[in-house]
This record gives C-alpha cells, structure tokens and sequence, in this order.
C-alpha cells in the first residue's frame, strides 16, 4: 500500500516546492517508486523537473475535474523512479469550478484511489494557501509535511494550519497524521536561525526533523536547470541535506533503506 504525503504550509516562500522535488527525487535515487503530483497552480514543480509548463495538457486540474484518471495524466521523470502528475496556468481556474462538486472535498482521493498501490510514495506539492485544492490533498493524505523557513515569523501561521489540520481529522480524513517540521533554509551563521531551530524544537519536540535544510546556492540553482538537486550538483550541501532527510523519513516509516 502506497502512501501518500502532502507537503503542506499557507505561507510562501518556505520551501514547499524545493522540498516537494527534491524529496520525491532522493526518494527515487534510494530505489523507491515515487510519485509527484503538482497541486500549485504556479506549477513550479513541474518546471523544476524540466517540464514546460505551456505544454501539459492532461495535468492535475484534468485529474481534479475528472476529466482524465490519474493514470492517463503521469508523465516520467529524468529522476530514476519518479514520475510526476504536472500543473499548469488552468489549475488556479479549479478552486471556483469544483465549489459546486457533490463530495467537493474528495475529488483528489477519488481520483487516487486507482494509482496509490502503484508507488511506495506519492508527494503532493501543495499551493500556498488553506483553499481548495489544498483541502483536497490533505483529506487525500496519509501524512502531512510541514517546512518551517528559519526566520523572524517562523511560527506565524502554524497554529492556523495546525487547526486547518484537526477540522480535516474532524471531518474529512480522521487517518491524516502530521510526518513532521522540517526546519528549511538554515544559516547557521546567523543567531536567529538558530534561536529559530530552538524554539521550534522545544515547542514540538516530537514533531521536528532532525535532518535541517540548510541555505544553499545550488538548492536555489537547480529548478532553473530542471533538475532536482541530487541530479544538478550531487556533491552539494542541497543534496546531502535532502539524501538525509529521505532517509530519515524513511526510517520513521519503517522501510528499509
């Protein structure tokens, strides 16, 4: 049985899409058959794995407004065990055409239901935003995987997804668990990234990764190329860091690695 993840934060700018493909892609570097589903109207993961955005035509608003199956929208990676259901510009068109849907809410589970065996993990690249399509992954979700961006308003926000997370529980997906924090764009070299990694370790010390995303050029270089970052630069602090962290998450799951 697959699971699947939904990476999920209404801010912007933590680190979602960078930790969405380069999760999926050490995943796949580590022999595990990995799905990516593109669920940000931005479609930044898409592009980030070389695809031209302009090009898709079956993609995840196909997929939500059922009119392709899950299986006729994945396309291949160059990562080996990835494939990626893509996004495009239409996708921001999907939160006001599927108001009206019956079971609104369920579309992306609906829709999953007939792919989920076919991969040990399937991540989706949420939007930043609570809307949704953002619904429609978390109540599709296994698990929920929250990056934290080191700075100054680090926890702004958290407790509103953190209850944005219990109403799904409540009363759409009462198996939806929280994988973890995943403390992203660290600098060690300044105080408050660390004063950043201590508070939100001691107000969730269950919750956090150990593995921390460090800043790192190549990180940010790599979507510009297409490329995850275990392809672009393998040898950089990027690519370690999200090697590790596959791992990690990995071992929390109990699978061998």
């Amino acid at each position: 049985m697959g699971k699947i993840i939904a990476i999920a934060n209404q801010k912007g700018g933590v680190g979602k899409t960078t930790t969405s493909v380069n999760l999926a892609a050490s995943l796949g570097v580590l022999e595990k058959k990995t799905l990516l589903i593109d669920a940000d109207p931005q479609a930044n993961a898409t592009s980030g794995l070389g695809f031209n955005v302009d090009e898709v035509e079956k993609g995840t608003y196909e997929v939500l407004e059922h009119e392709v199956t899950a299986r006729e929208a994945i396309l291949k990676t160059a990562s080996p065990n990835l494939d990626i259901i893509p996004a495009h510009v239409d996708l921001v068109a999907a939160e006001i055409e599927i108001v009206d849907h019956e079971n609104r809410e369920y579309l992306l589970k609906q829709a999953l239901a007939d792919i989920k065996n076919d991969y040990d993990y399937i991540i989706i690249d949420c939007a930043p935003s609570l809307g949704l399509i953002t619904l429609n992954a978390l109540t599709a979700a296994d698990s929920v995987l929250i990056p934290i961006q080191c700075e100054y308003f680090a926890l702004e926000g958290l407790g509103k997804l953190l209850n944005t997370i219990k109403g799904i529980q409540q009363h759409h997906n009462k198996d939806l668990d929280i994988e973890g924090l995943l403390l992203t764009m660290h600098d060690s070299r300044l105080r408050l990234s660390n004063q950043v990694v201590d508070e939100v370790s001691s107000h969730f010390p269950q919750m956090v990764f150990d593995t921390i995303i460090q800043r790192n050029v190549r990180l940010s270089e790599a979507p510009s190329f297409g490329e995850a970052i275990i392809a672009y630069d393998a040898d950089s602090k990027g690519a370690e860091n999200y090697l590790n962290l596959a791992r990690e998450f990995l071992v929390k799951n109990n699978d061998s690695v």
